[in-house]
């Protein structure tokens, strides 16, 4: 339960989202989460290309949809909607008005698109020089690559992560949720917040170059380092650890699941619940070290063990003995778990068309400024009328005048 009158981390922060899809949505979602107020442009008609990117979808048709599509609610909370032409003259001179309103501008056009319409970082920089301005892209702003658009998987391909990733004698695989465009989302937001903790000592606003060929590098994490510093390529190993075993998913009797000993520790703890003292014994496997060596020995031991328990059976005796350990659950299981409901993992939201909708709750957790959804999923335009007249002081009749001239 919230308290009353509570404040929040960022109400003091405004956000102009041009963004669609996913990583800068997912971006701005994080700063409305935490209070700040989103607003979120899109193109007529068609708004947010992710609108479109069902089934399935929600409440009533509209414009060019048979509803609004889950993928989209996912990613665009807490924002209020303005339609915007920025081809036009009149809509770009609304998106410059905007953003001196506003303390953040986010965008996640090909590099150098919006430069064509005056509303690169250079010429919003000199108009506004507080504003911090958040360039999302595909492999940043220098660099060979600079101009060309990115997708997640083609990134997950190109930067590595599909080398790594599924059945050691299988084919490459993908991550099953759009891992990079998530994340970059992520680094996103944590360098706005660095960007405006730093605009509090200068008084000025600066660019922050994110891109998702460099969120994906940095997001290979220890599998970078194991080449960088070793030498060898990683490889595909399914679901083996490179660097732990026995840490790995498990036939049982009635299903896999997920076990690991990740010290030495809990390895003679594993092998003393299992009563077999030759495994601890056995010189092969007498350090972690060894047992990566010696992989196909330890996961052979351990699965003729294993497939003679059920799941459940194994996975209370590894939870007893304090060994790391899980079931393989699917998302209605995820979502039926005892800990997503006390961690408030789902929260619902009402939304215009669709009523009420079904979200995924937060994952940060402040004790004393919450995260709360303030407001659903926007109706495409949603806002329009109400952010002209009452942020920017334009007359309802102007409103009508622009709508006349399709820039809004």
């Amino acid at each position: 339960m919230l308290k009353a009158n509570i404040m929040r981390s960022l109400e003091d922060i405004r956000i102009l989202d041009i963004t669609r899809a996913l990583a800068g949505p997912y971006c701005t979602m994080m700063l409305g989460d935490l209070g700040a107020d989103v607003i979120k442009v899109e193109r007529p008609v068609s708004g947010d290309e992710s609108r479109g990117w069902g089934p399935p979808f929600v409440g009533e048709p509209y414009g060019p949809y048979p509803g609004e599509s889950a993928y989209f609610l996912a990613a665009n909370r807490n924002k209020r909607s303005i339609t915007i032409n920025i081809q036009s003259p009149q809509g770009q001179e609304i998106i410059r008005q905007l953003a001196g309103a506003c303390d953040v501008l986010v965008e996640n056009y090909r590099t150098g698109e919006l430069d064509k319409f005056g509303l690169g970082y250079a010429d919003l920089h000199r108009l506004h020089p507080k504003l911090i301005y958040c360039s999302i892209s595909g492999y940043g702003r220098t660099g060979p690559y600079a101009e060309r658009p990115g997708y997640d998987a083609i990134l997950q391909a190109e930067g590595g992560m599909m080398s790594i990733t599924g059945p050691a004698e299988g084919t490459p695989s993908r991550v099953g949720i759009p891992i990079i465009d998530i994340t970059s989302g992520m680094f996103a937001a944590s360098a706005i917040l660095a960007a405006l903790h730093a605009r509090q000592k200068t008084g000025e606003g600066q660019l922050v170059d994110i891109s998702l060929f460099d969120a994906h590098v940095a997001l290979l994490a220890n599998a970078a380092s194991n080449y960088l510093v070793g030498g060898e390529p990683p490889r595909r190993l399914g679901n083996s650890h490179p660097n732990i075993v026995p840490y790995d998913s498990f036939p049982s009797r009635d299903g896999w699941f997920v076990m690991g000993a990740a010290n030495q520790k809990q390895w003679e703890t594993l092998c003393d619940m299992l009563e077999r003292p030759d495994l601890k014994a056995d010189p092969r496997f007498a350090s972690n070290g060894l047992r990566v060596q010696n992989r196909a020995a330890v996961v052979e031991e351990l699965n003729r063990i294993f497939v003679q328990r059920d799941a459940d059976e194994w996975l209370e005796k590894f939870a007893a003995a304090g060994l790391p350990c899980g079931a393989i659950n699917s998302l209605p299981q995820v979502f039926a778990h005892p800990q997503a409901a006390a961690r408030d993992l789902i929260l619902e939201a009402q939304h215009a068309s669709a009523g009420t909708v079904r979200l995924t709750g937060f994952p940060y957790k402040l004790s004393d400024t919450p995260a709360e959804i303030r407001k659903p999923p926007p109706m495409l335009g949603e806002h329009t009328d109400e952010i002209l007249t009452q942020l920017l002081g334009y007359s309802p009749a102007d409103a009508a005048e622009l709508k006349e001239r399709k820039a809004i």
